[in-house]
Formats: C-alpha cells, structure tokens, sequence
C-alpha cells in the first residue's frame, strides 16, 4: 500500500471519529436569544451517569445509551428531560426556559400543584426573586405594596398590613410554603405577621386576588397572600455545588442598616440552605411638603420621674418609630428519587420592642397626649414543617402528592401606660399551631384534571395580663386580652375539577366543607368582667364552591370569569378578646357567632398585541353577608363599664352587617423595544354597609384608587427604572365612621373635617451588575420630599430617602 493511500486511510478515519464525537455533544441554549448555558448537570433517572457544560454550553453524551432519559438540571432554568435519541433528532441542541420567566407562566397556590396561569380564571399576581432583588424593599409588606394591585397599610414603622379588593387582616389568608400562618388571634384590626417573612428568602410570591376559601379555608375572602421561599440545591454531579451570597444595604429615611447572608450546600442526593438577616432602624422622618397635621410636634418623655410633654427639635421626625429585626431560616432537601422529595423548613423571625405610633399620637381631652407609653412587644413566630412531595406515580388515586404537617409558635405582648400614671399595662399573648394538609392531583383523562385534599388545624391560646406600677414595681392581675387556654380547631376536605377539552377553553370548579370547633372558658376573666357565662363551645360549619372559565379564541384574547363564595368562621379574637377598641370604648367577648359568608363574581379580559402591548383588565364585585364587625353591646343589661380605670362604652363582635365591595383593574404593558417598556397598574375600589342606624356608610378597608406607571431600561448589566405611585383622596364623607372617630390620623379639610388627601411621589431606581460577583442595586423614592400618609396608617411615609444595596455572590 502506498503512503498516499495510508495518508487518505488514515485521514477519512479521523474524520470519521470527529463526526462521530461531534454528533455525541449536545448544545444547550438558552430558549429566546440563543445564548449557551454552562454548568448544566446532565443526569440519567438513577444518577448513576453525568456530565456538566463547559462555558460555550457543550457537553459530551457519550456515557449515555440511545433510549436512556436523560435530565437536564440547572437551578436558574426549569429542568428538562429528553431521550438521548430525541436529542439527537434535535440535531443535538437543547433549548433551557429561565425558571425566573416561566414563573410568570406556571402558578402553584390555584391548586397547591403547578398550573398554567392561562388555565386559571382567577387574577394572579406574581413577583418573582429577580424582581424582588430589583426592588430592594425593607420588609415583605414593602414588596406586596409594590405590586400595584396591594394597597398596605401602617401604624408604625414595624408594620404592614395588606388590603386587596377591599379586604384586610384576616379576611385575608397568608401562605408560607403551603402552610396557613392565620391563628386564632388574626384579629380585624391591623395586622403586622406579614414582615415576619424575610424578602431575602423568596423565591416567588403569588397574590390571588379574590376569594380562595376552596383551597385554602376560612379567611380567604379578600385574596390569597402565597409566599414560597428558596429550595435547597443539589449537585447532581460527582463534585459538591455550594453557592453563597451576602448583601449589605442603608437607607437614609430610618437611617437602616441590614445585613444579609445565605449559603447553600448540594450533594447528589442532600441540600442544605442556612439564612440570616439583621436589620436595624432608627425613627422615620417624613417629607417637608405636605399637611401639618403630620408633624411631630411634641412626645412623652419621663424627666425625674414625671411624665413631661416636650417639643420636638425636628418635627418631621417621628420619634419614636425604630426597631431592630432579626430572621433565620434553615432547609433541608432530600431526593432520593427524581420524582421524589422531603422537605425541611425551619423559620425564625424576632422584632425588639417596637412603638405603635398612632396611639402615641392620640390627644387627650385636655390638649395634651393620652398616652406615655404604648409598644408592642417582641413579635416572635416560629415555623418548623416538613413536607413530601411525589410528582409521578401509576396509583389509582393520584398522579401527584403532597403531605404537609407543621408546627407554628406565635408570641405578641401590647404594653401601655397613660401620662402620667404609674400603671403599666401589659398583656401577653402566645398560640401553639399545628397543621396538616395533604393534596393530591389526578389526570382522570386527555382533557380532566381532578384536585382534592384534607386539611386539619388546631390553635391553643395562652394569654395573660398584668399590671406593674412604675414606682413600686408591684403586680396585680388584669383581665387578659382572650381567654386563657382557650382552643380553636378546623377539618376540611375539597375537590376541584379542571376540564380542559382544547387550548382555547377551561372550565374549573370546586367544593369544600369546614367544621371549626371552638372552646373557650371565661372563669379568669369573669373576675374582672361578670359575664353572664363561663365558657362557650361552639361548632359552625360551612361549605364554599367555586367555578370558572377561561376562554382564549385567539393568541391575542383571554377572557376569564369567575364566581365563588367563601367564607371567614369566627376565631378566639372575634368571640373572645377583651380590649380598648377606641377612646372610651372596650370590646367584651360575645359566644352568639356565626360564619360570615362572602358571594362574588369576577371578570377579566387579556389582550395580547404580539407581547407589544398587553393590557390586563378585571371587573369584581363581592356581597358579605352576616359580617363579623364591632358595634355596641349590652352586658347585664349594661352599655357602659369601668375598664382600665375609666367608664367605657361597651361594644362586642357580632353578624350585624353586609357588604357591597365593588371594583376595577388595569394593568397595561408597553415593550418599545427588547430593552424598553412601560409598565402601569391602576385601581378603583368603591364599597358601602350597613351603618349602626340601618343607613349605607363607607366600608372601613375600602382603599382610595391607587396606582404605579414604571419606565423600564435594560441592557447588558444595567437596570433603571423611573416610576411614580399615587393615591388617590378619600374625602370625609368617604371616610367610614370608624375613621371619621380618629381625626388625629388625617388631614383637616377647610370645613375642619378629617379627610385622607391624594398624594403621588417620583422615584428612581437603577441595579449594575459589576462581575459575575458584585451587583449594586440603588433607589432615590420620593425624590420631592412629599410629606404624605397612605389611607388609614397611623405613621406619615419615609421623605426623600436614598436606598443602596451592595451583593456579593459566589
């Protein structure tokens, strides 16, 4: 043979192997601009085989047979499985979806299970951990008031207390990876539990705006608040995955300094994720242009032992607002299989004392301030849960399953004392919460999806109260805010059905039925009360249904409708608690309750311009009948008693009311370009009730129109956004009758009434990428320093305040 033909020979075998190594690697991309992804694990379904993607997002498949599956795993894309013999028909390039985009496209809290978001007639709002590190806030109230759809309320700066479509607190439900954090004690007052989550620890929220009581129980009337944090991550490879990240973060306005960090460590099989955050704030000082019924003239401060009213050296300062907050959370994630997973979730989260700013504001009848001192103390909560979840299984029962069974620990104290007294009040309160929820989904056929699940709970309310004397440091027992011991217990079962015959057409529908079981002894506080009973035991139960459709004839078109009731049953607060509700007025406990029932109907309609423009448009309107709501009472015959050392009108919770709450949404969507968009979301909420006389009144959580317009740039590592929030005014006649009683709180109109006037702020925010290991996110909000104070908050809003926030990951 010759040296050319050898030459040739030799040649064309080389080329040969080239080809055919070639045709072994596979490419995988990301899904919309082609950009290659590296550090993806490729796994088999026994993770006995694995290979990894070098930087131009090549790997080698060599090690896998032709009909073996093989999973495609990166933490910040949604996984992927493919044969390797549909790889190779894909001319070997795999296309990856952005976990952070298809959270926009898949919901979990319709269900408990991940859903299209096109396949739900109900409106959802979604942030994802992208979105809510672009948006820096201070606490998670912060976040949800930054939606545009979730109008938050404050009392003090250690606060936040969510409104959607007219409803609060705990006509409101809030969800901590699957679990129910409302107790016993969510009462209709203001509600602060929602800034013991730490944003830094959120994966995605989802708001369902609307009622979600099928799912998800009492309390869902108003919406549905689904906080899921970040998951542990595993390797899925030979060599440990860790991944860490610190922030640093200041802000001028409460002069806060945070500190934050987390860290993750995977194995094949084991994740671990640890997280702490420590923020401190300093008192809030409001803007310069705005009422001056606002400012801070004048507090309590104790001088040799006596109460002594003095002025305030910087009025725009409210002194005193600031509290320092620490959050810890562990995970733990176990695989043993790829369909497979035991979840374990360990959360901690603790406020220092804090002041309720608008009780130390309130005057007294001489002129002067009612009160010298009103904090709350520490608010603690505790979460510990453990979960399995199996997505695939060839039961006769379920496709998917998930178990949940958690542990919660909820402690809060009020402490208070009038000027010049020497009595301190303090009442502590602390609930033991367990729960158990298991929700499975079963594909019945091509185009029939069943949902369904049980649910139990029980609370147990420990509370105790006593008064110190300053001086002397004597005790001497109070009445108690509840009654001691008391326990409150709910079992549920539901079933939804999704019946989805093509793409164009959705129809979902459910059940539930909830028996709640309360009891309650009132021997302790019958000492200081002489109510005509002892205990109360009470067992209400209560069905909801829902059914919706959604309906898309094209890609431009979606309309979603929606009807449901739901329900709220009335908890230890409602039957209970026994507290000064108002100036010269106190709650007593009253066992004469029933569920209040909520009817409602919703419709929206989506239009989609080739994702140019999208507008996303919903009308509502909610009837509530036999509202639970606080009116006067008689007590053996009586409408006054002394309490706390004064004579007080009494009043207590009862179904003495109904609700008309009615409502318009839109949200618009303008992409000028790949880099450009425009973003706004405005609402209008109107709603009236049954006044005290029989006459309609203003519903009391029914917020002024509101809004948000954000211009938005992106390129390569930079992120601005100029945006302006807005409110709209709520005249006196607007005003409930329960917020015309506190004048103290709002703006005087030139007829010398209480109203609550519009406000709007201009705010700038940009984020830089610096490497791969710094980002710098940045803030200038209320750039004209408007002193303003939102609907029905008893604390005036940050001024000009100038936010920085530097990561550092690894």
């Amino acid at each position: 043979m010759s040296k050319t033909k050898t030459y040739y020979i030799f040649y064309f075998l080389a080329l040969f192997i080239t080809i055919s190594a070639s045709a072994q690697t596979v490419t995988v991309k990301e899904k919309g601009n082609n950009q290659p992804i590296s550090g993806v694990t490729l796994y088999n379904l026994k993770k006995t085989k694995s290979a990894i993607t070098d930087i131009n997002g090549k790997a080698q498949l060599d090690v896998f047979e032709d009909d073996e599956t093989i999973f495609f795993q990166n933490f910040l894309f949604s996984k992927v499985q493919l044969k390797k013999s549909e790889v190779a028909n894909n001319n070997y390039i795999v296309y990856m979806v952005m976990s952070i985009e298809d959270l926009n496209q898949v919901v979990i809290s319709a269900s408990k299970f991940e859903q299209s978001r096109r396949d739900i007639p109900q409106t959802i709002v979604s942030l994802d951990a992208e979105e809510i590190g672009f948006a820096n806030p201070q606490t998670s109230a912060d976040l949800l008031e930054g939606t545009g759809n979730i109008f938050v309320q404050k009392s003090q700066l250690g606060g936040g207390s969510p409104i959607i479509r007219g409803f609060s607190t705990n006509r409101l439900l809030i969800s901590v990876d699957g679990v129910r954090m409302n107790n016993a004690i969510f009462r209709g007052g203001n509600l602060q539990n929602v800034i013991s989550i730490d944003p830094f620890t959120i994966q995605n929220t989802e708001v369902t705006l609307g009622a979600g009581s099928v799912v998800y129980g009492s309390d869902a009337i108003g919406g549905v608040m689904s906080f899921h944090t970040k998951k542990p991550q595993l390797s899925y490879k030979d060599e440990v995955y860790t991944k860490a990240n610190a922030v640093l973060r200041y802000s001028t306005a409460n002069n806060e300094k945070t500190a934050h960090a987390d860290f993750n460590i995977g194995y094949k099989k084991w994740g671990f994720l640890s997280s702490i955050s420590y923020t401190d704030f300093d008192d809030l000082r409001m803007g310069s242009d705005g009422p001056d019924e606002y400012l801070r003239t004048r507090f309590v401060q104790r001088i040799d032992g006596v109460d002594t009213l003095v002025e305030n050296p910087d009025p725009l300062v409210q002194v005193p607002t600031g509290y320092d907050q620490i959050n810890l959370l562990q995970k733990v994630r176990y695989e043993p299989a790829d369909n497979l997973n035991f979840d374990l979730g360990l959360y901690y989260s603790t406020t220092s004392e804090f002041s309720r700013y608008d009780r130390l504001i309130r005057p007294s009848n001489d002129g002067g301030l009612r009160s010298a001192e009103w904090d709350y103390g520490p608010q603690r909560w505790f979460l510990g849960n453990i979960s399995l979840t199996k997505l695939s299984s060839r039961s006769n029962l379920y496709d998917k399953i998930k178990a949940t069974t958690a542990y919660q620990h909820f402690e809060e104290s009020r402490i208070d004392r009038d000027f010049q007294s020497d009595d301190r009040r303090t009442r502590i309160e602390n609930v033991d919460a367990i729960s158990f929820n298991l929700d499975l989904e079963k594909k019945l056929n091509s185009t029939s999806s069943l949902f369904y699940g049980v649910e139990y709970l029980y609370n147990k309310v420990s509370s105790e109260a006593f008064t110190t004397n300053i001086n002397t440091n004597a005790n001497a027992p109070i009445s108690t805010r509840y009654p001691d011991g008391s326990t409150w217990q709910s079992i549920a079962a539901y079933t939804s059905l999704k019946y989805k015959p093509n793409t164009h057409f959705v129809f979902q529908g459910g059940l539930r039925y909830n028996q709640i079981v309360i009891n309650a002894d009132f021997t302790e506080n019958n000492v200081f009360l002489d109510l005509p009973f002892d205990t109360s035991n009470s067992s209400p139960g209560a069905f909801t249904g829902t059914a919706g459709v959604s309906w898309i004839p094209n890609e431009t078109i979606q309309w979603n409708f929606n009807a449901s009731t739901a329900f709220r049953a009335p908890n230890i607060d409602d039957l209970g608690k026994v507290f000064d509700s108002e100036p010269g007025s106190v709650v007593v406990p009253n066992d004469d309750l029933k569920p209040e029932y909520a009817y409602g109907a919703e419709l929206g309609l989506k239009l989609n311009f080739s994702n140019k423009v999208i507008f996303d448009i919903a009308t509502y309107y909610t009837f509530l009948d036999d509202a639970l709501i606080r009116r006067d009472f008689t007590l053996n015959g009586q409408r006054e008693i002394i309490f706390n050392g004064e004579s007080s009108n009494i009043q207590a919770i009862q179904n003495a009311s109904q609700s008309d709450i009615y409502g318009f949404e839109i949200g618009a969507e303008i992409n000028f370009t790949d880099n450009l968009k425009l973003r706004s979301q405005y609402n209008v909420i109107g709603g009236s009730e049954e006044g005290d006389d029989g006459e309609e009144v203003p519903v009391r959580h029914v917020a002024p129109d509101f809004g948000n317009t954000h211009l938005i740039w992106k390129y390569k590592k930079l992120e601005l956004d100029a945006f302006a929030v807005y409110n709209g005014e709520l005249s006196f006649d607007e005003l409930s009758p329960s917020e015309r009683s506190k004048p103290f709180l709002y703006a005087i109109d030139e007829n010398g009434n209480p109203f609550s006037p519009s406000w709007h702020t201009f705010n700038f925010r940009a984020q830089y990428q610096i490497n791969e290991n710094f980002q710098l996110t940045t803030s200038l909000e209320n750039i004209t320093d408007q002193r303003y104070r939102t609907y029905s908050s008893g604390i005036s809003a940050a001024g000009r305040n100038f936010i920085v926030a530097l990561k550092y990951s690894l």
